[in-house]
């Protein structure tokens, strides 16, 4: 459901891909790039449409360029079917963000920050505050913070994982069903995809 012409436009024009581009650039040893020939290079280098997809989570712009169905002159299986559609194209977008490896995302970001803010909590207040008889208590508080950010973070990324399978799973019946409905004469793809992310205009 993605759409690569707007991808190429997108790493070509938009700034937010900027480090794409310059990834395109070397891959193809030219600094002056047409979008056919980002197409290309998106095709023979799959990682480089990883990037932009990880780029899109981490800001919160969605992977998926198909926009839902329009279900207003529809009715009976046809609206259900195309209802159907949408609400998967809704919970795919809800739960894009754990595409994303659990060791780049913002959670394990977070988990991080806070324990170094622990740390330095601790130190402050054995140094700055003249707490050295108490410095084992607070060593002991901190290394119980270490243990329970662990714990957090393993169970994070259990979640990462299924929802990430979830994910997989119903983008590919989701693609079915699109494709399903529109051999019936009931959608276009070609009208469903979002050709320009309104997010960068």
């Amino acid at each position: 459901m993605i759409h690569l012409d707007r991808v190429a436009l997108e790493i070509k024009n938009v700034g937010l891909y900027d480090l794409v581009l310059q990834d395109v650039q070397n891959l193809l040893g030219k600094k002056r790039l047409k979008e056919e020939e980002i197409r290309s290079a998106l095709n023979e280098h799959p990682q480089i449409l990883e990037e932009y997809k990880q780029i899109n989570v981490e800001y919160n712009v969605s992977n998926i360029h198909i926009r839902d169905i329009d279900t207003s002159g529809l009715d009976g299986s046809e609206k259900t079917q195309a209802e159907a559609v949408n609400t998967n194209l809704n919970e795919l977008r809800a739960i894009e963000k754990y595409t994303l490896d659990f060791e780049q995302s913002s959670t394990l970001v977070i988990i991080f920050s806070i324990e170094f803010i622990v740390l330095f909590s601790v130190q402050y207040f054995i140094i700055l505050l003249d707490l050295k008889e108490w410095q084992w208590e607070l060593y002991t508080l901190f290394g119980s913070s270490i243990l329970f950010a662990w714990w957090y973070a393993k169970k994070q990324q259990k979640v990462y994982e299924k929802q990430s399978a979830v994910f997989e799973q119903k983008y590919v019946e989701t693609l079915a069903m699109i494709d399903s409905l529109e051999e019936e004469g009931i959608v276009s793809k070609a009208q469903l995809i979002i050709a320009e992310c309104e997010e960068h205009v």
